[in-house]
């Protein structure tokens, strides 16, 4: 009898964490630093300090949790949205560089690779 509720709530907890995995879990780490580096975006943006742009753990933390959270991001790389530049508040702004790549697999794994901060 104590057999199966051990087993059942084992079986939850697997569930449950494999459910919170996050979905930038694959990332190819390097193909997205190359790919960030040769369009400058490390110019603009550092892993966990504010430069002229948000760092990506702040950028991690805008998301992290949304469904629309890696869509959003890629938004952000791929149209040339006007943004704030940092410090905030400062009332600069600029068009945001667009990725120079087409590649949906490699865009996602830069997202997500930001998104990992």
């Amino acid at each position: 009898m104590t057999k199966k509720p051990f087993t059942l709530i084992a079986a939850a907890v697997a569930i449950v964490m494999s459910a919170s995995a996050p979905a930038f879990a694959k990332v190819d780490e390097e193909a997205a630093k190359a790919l960030a580096k040769s369009n400058d975006c490390l110019k603009c943006h550092a892993a966990d300090k504010e430069k002229k742009g948000p760092s990506m753990k702040e950028i991690a933390d805008k998301y992290r949790g949304k469904a629309d959270g890696q869509e959003k991001a890629i938004k952000n790389m791929t149209e040339a949205m006007e943004v704030e530049l940092r410090p905030k508040g400062s009332g600069k702004k600029e068009k945001h560089k667009v990725i120079d790549t087409k590649d949906q697999k490699e865009i996602k794994n830069l997202a997500d690779w930001y998104l990992s901060h």
